[in-house]
């Protein structure tokens, strides 16, 4: 079995790809073209390069080893920083199953990486049905070198994710490789009605439906979701978000502390499903609810997975909430008001 083939038959083992165009993709798409080299941490301090040219055969083999785990691998640092990767290829399966694309549909990416992705989706629904854009030229750059190798012209773009790419728009299909604290608004703008957007925000992986009105909502997977932050001028910004339409966060004071929020979970219990959805809870409400209020609302709610937290974005306002868009416990996203 090739590489790519021992690589999908982990992720499947794991109960991933179901879906067998999919798995066609990640069979056929040789991530080894997109990944030509990436670093890892050492031990004491700093990075290791590890190249598909590197003279010594040891070291091509680690390459090509951690190429093909099921981890996310750092393609780009900048002053130690990491500013691009391509990410864990379970979670990528994940993204892009729940996605449901089907023949024909049109899809835009933010966050380009290193073009894993896009050359995926390219593999899944053809060149012309996909657009991917990142802000910084040296990523796009490269990542269309590496479609190109490996076959793929998708449109690839230099340009700010948070403004969508109205040029070729609409879209049926909206997935970001990068996180977010608020949906940039012309994501929905710029998608049919029925579309669906995928997106990591406070560490989990949300699925938005889009409605005729540009109305925008739905609710977490499973999965959680650690991403690079979308850069640019039009991400949206902290501090001046609002809750549902009426106006009135609900649930505690509104007004979190700065304490450590490791200890409201500290009775949640290893392996505990639910105690996802508390980390998803506690980085929802950072800053608006003390964590020790957040952990008694999970307890008295039977400890709620991911799965029952969701967000909306509707009437200029983003709000993020458990179990009912304007039940009892809602809460404002880190975002800023439509202006």
């Amino acid at each position: 079995m090739t590489a790519p083939g021992h690589l999908v038959r982990r992720i499947a083992a794991r109960g991933g790809l179901r879906d067998a165009a999919w798995r066609a993709a990640f069979a056929q798409v040789p991530r080894e073209v997109f990944v030509p080299y990436y670093y890892e941490p050492r031990p004491g301090g700093g990075h290791e390069r590890l190249w598909r040219h590197d003279p010594d055969p040891a070291r091509r083999a680690r390459w090509l080893a951690g190429v093909y785990s099921d981890r996310p691998l750092a393609t780009r640092l900048r002053d130690g920083q990491l500013v691009s990767s391509s990410s864990r290829p379970s979670l990528m399966a994940t993204m892009l199953e729940r996605l449901r694309v089907a023949d024909g549909m049109d899809v835009l990416e933010i966050g380009t990486g290193p073009g894993y992705n896009a050359a995926l989706l390219c593999h899944r629904l053809g060149d012309a049905h996909v657009t991917t854009v990142d802000i910084d030229p040296d990523i796009t750059g490269a990542a269309r070198g590496h479609l190109a190798e490996a076959g793929y012209r998708p449109r690839v773009l230099t340009q700010d994710g948070a403004l969508g790419c109205r040029a070729y728009a609409p879209y049926d299909r909206i997935v970001a490789t990068c996180a977010v604290t608020a949906v940039p608004w012309e994501w929905p703008a710029q998608s049919v009605p029925g579309a669906l957007i995928v997106v990591p925000l406070a560490g989990g992986l949300l699925a938005l439906r889009v409605a005729a009105d540009g109305a925008a909502e739905g609710t977490f997977c499973s999965s959680p979701a650690c991403f690079v932050p979308l850069r640019g001028g039009g991400a949206p910004r902290g501090g001046t978000g609002e809750g549902p339409p009426d106006g009135t966060p609900r649930t505690g004071s509104g007004e979190g502390d700065d304490g450590d929020t490791d200890g409201a979970g500290a009775g949640a219990g290893a392996g505990d499903e639910g105690a996802e959805g508390l980390r998803l809870l506690l980085a929802l409400t950072a800053g608006r609810v003390a964590p020790a209020d957040a952990y008694a609302l999970w307890g008295d709610a039977g400890r709620p997975g991911r799965e029952r937290y969701g967000v909306s974005v509707r009437g200029g306002r983003q709000w993020a909430w458990l179990d009912d868009p304007y039940g009892r416990h809602t809460w404002p996203l880190a975002g800023r008001e439509r202006g």
